[in-house]
Parts: C-alpha cells; structure tokens; sequence
C-alpha cells in the first residue's frame, strides 16, 4: 500500500488561444498549472473540483492522450510521456480508463462481446482462443449474461452499458484505472450499485484507482485519500476523514457546505461563494481562489499560497493557516463548520451490485 505507482509531478497543460484570420496566438488556457501528486499501489485517489477545474484533462495526460506542456509523469517509476513503441503499448495495457458517458464511448455499431473483446484483439492478435474464455469470465463478473454478449449498446440500460464500459477496462488486466466521473450519467440507485460493483473488483483484482467526480458524497465512500483541484490548481490533499472532518482549504470547506443534508429537519450552514470561477486564460494573482473567498486576507491578492504539510499527510495551499492575526480563530471556526457539513452524513445506498 506504501508503494508509489504513479508520481505527477508539477504536470502543466496550456491550450493556445489563436484568434483572426492568421490564427495568432493571443494567450494561453491554463487548463493545469502545476499539479503535483502521488498514487500508491492498491488505495484509491478521489479527484474533486468543478466542472472546468482540469480534472479530465489530467486524466488525459496520464493516459497519453494528451501531451504535457511541463512536468514529470513517472508510472512504476518509469517516465510516462518519453515512452514510445513497445514501451508505450505495455503502459496502455497497464492503464485503462473508464469513461463518463456509458452511451457515447460504446461503439454503436458492435455487439456488446465486440466492444469487451476490442482491447484484446489489439493487444494479443495472437491469442485468440483465450479471448471467449476471458469475455465469459468477464461478463460475469460486472453483472453480464452470455446471451446479453450478442446485443447492441441501445438495447441496455445507462448502469448495463456502464458494465460494459468497466469489462472493457478490465480484459486487458490493469493495474491503474482512471475513472472519469464514472457513475455521474446515472439514477442515485444505480450509482449505489455501480460504485459498490467498482469496490467489490478493486478487492478482487487489486487494482488502484484514480476517481475523479464533483460528487463528496460519492467521493468520500470511494477513496482513500481526497485531492481537490480549484482553476487547474491542486488545494488540498490528505486521507478521506482528514479532508471531510477537518478541511483546511476554504474551497473545500464550501464543497463540503454543499452537501445535502441527510436529515431534512436538521439545519445546514451553507457556505455561499460569491461569483463565478475565473477564466483560466486570465487567472487571478495571487491566490486563484480569493476573488470567491469569504476569509481572504490581503496577502491572498498578491502572492500565491505555498503548499504546506499541516497534520501528517495532510496537505494545502492556503495564506489563512501561515500564523496572520486571527488566524487560529479562524482555523478552528472553520474546522468546526467543516466537520459540521461532513457530520451529515455523506451516505451511499448499499444495495445488490448484480442487477441492474
């Protein structure tokens, strides 16, 4: 579990903005600026923000499927975006993403044993006799029928094509899954039963995780650990019932705000942030968050936070916590409203992760 299998490493990704006729380059997206985070071997790493934040596009560069403007990806301690032929080949068997949408990323085309069998085809052209075995296999483990294996991805369900997805990610026998915002195209009861299938598979195929959602609730039953990513920026960073019970970021301590409450008669403290989020091709000085920050200071405008250690693991990036007047007020005032909004209870309907 001590293990590191994927080290990020101050990872940028700037998107060129060109406008008229020429198409000159006027500015830069800074879509990631700067991220820096560790994986180890079998845990899972939940990857919160909102929507616009970069989570996708560093799941992307992890993938290869994007390439990093700056920055070190290093996969079981070999240097991902360096790889090429072979090397790259054996990385993308290693990892495997699951996608968002359950519709739109199955080919509409194939039948469903088509779609799971597709990887392997690519990756071992030369063993075809294994493949029927392995797609039996499969099929049943994500809740699949081998008569279902004929069909076509219309005929099932948003939670039946998202089984598809998942055998499709499995065929190969990955190490690292990438699960892009996996269960978000979803009804809440099929949710409870795709995250439950995604726990019951980590165990039995001891695989690690990387989960990126704009869902606590759906984060906080899943990972290990909790990242969080503000305008492309990581925030904060620490095991689950650090982040959820004592949040050091303001930013987070308004995502936990949000949650709804469990108890429709007890009373929630809402964090309200003023605004909208900045645009990442003109991000603020300063801190990116305190243009939207109820506790910001004058430092916040004029010199970015460093990212510091606070209890053991426990990472952030925030002015409010560098010993300014009023600040251990302030820490405390607000860990208790943090601890507040995790209190009330942040829950997933466990039910049969068989059927759906």
């Amino acid at each position: 579990m001590n293990e590191i299998m994927l080290d990020v490493r101050g990872l940028k990704k700037y998107f060129a903005v060109q406008t008229g006729f020429f198409s000159r380059r006027t500015g830069f997206i800074r879509a990631v600026d700067d991220v820096t985070l560790r994986i180890r071997r079998g845990e899972t790493l939940g990857l919160v923000g909102e929507s616009g934040c970069g989570k996708s596009t560093l799941a992307r560069m992890i993938m290869r499927l994007e390439k990093p403007t700056a920055g070190s990806i290093r996969f079981e301690g070999e240097e991902v975006p360096s790889q090429k032929g072979r090397a790259l080949t054996e990385y993308r068997r290693k990892v495997q993403m699951i996608f968002q949408d359950p519709y739109s990323s199955l080919n509409p085309r194939k039948t469903t044993g088509g779609i799971i069998a597709e990887p392997w085809i690519i990756h071992h052209p030369g063993r075809r006799a294994e493949m029927r075995g392995k797609l039996l296999e499969l099929a049943s483990v994500v809740g699949l029928d081998e008569e279902q294996l004929t069909r076509y991805p219309h005929e099932f369900s948003g939670g039946q094509r998202q089984r598809i997805g998942i055998a499709r990610a499995l065929i190969l026998d990955p190490r690292l899954i990438i699960a892009d915002e996996p269960v978000s195209a979803l009804d809440v009861s099929i949710r409870a039963q795709i995250l439950n299938l995604l726990k019951r598979l980590q165990q039995e195929f001891a695989l690690t995780y990387l989960f990126i959602t704009h869902d606590l609730g759906v984060v906080r039953h899943m990972s290990d650990r909790i990242a969080v990513m503000y305008l492309g920026q990581m925030v904060e960073l620490g095991r689950t019932e650090q982040v959820c019970e004592t949040p050091a970021h303001p930013y987070t301590r308004a995502l936990l705000s949000a949650v709804p409450a469990m108890d429709p008669l007890r009373k929630s403290e809402r964090t309200v942030l003023s605004g909208e989020m900045p645009s990442s091709t003109a991000p603020p000085t300063g801190c990116a968050f305190h243009p939207r920050c109820p506790l910001r200071i004058e430092i916040c405008e004029q010199r970015k936070p460093s990212w510091r250690e606070g209890d053991q693991g426990h990472w952030f990036s925030c002015h409010r916590w560098g010993g300014s007047p009023g600040t251990e007020r302030n820490i405390k005032e607000c860990g208790s409203a943090g601890s507040r909004a995790a209190g009330r209870g942040i829950g997933i309907v466990e039910k049969d992760d068989k059927k759906t």
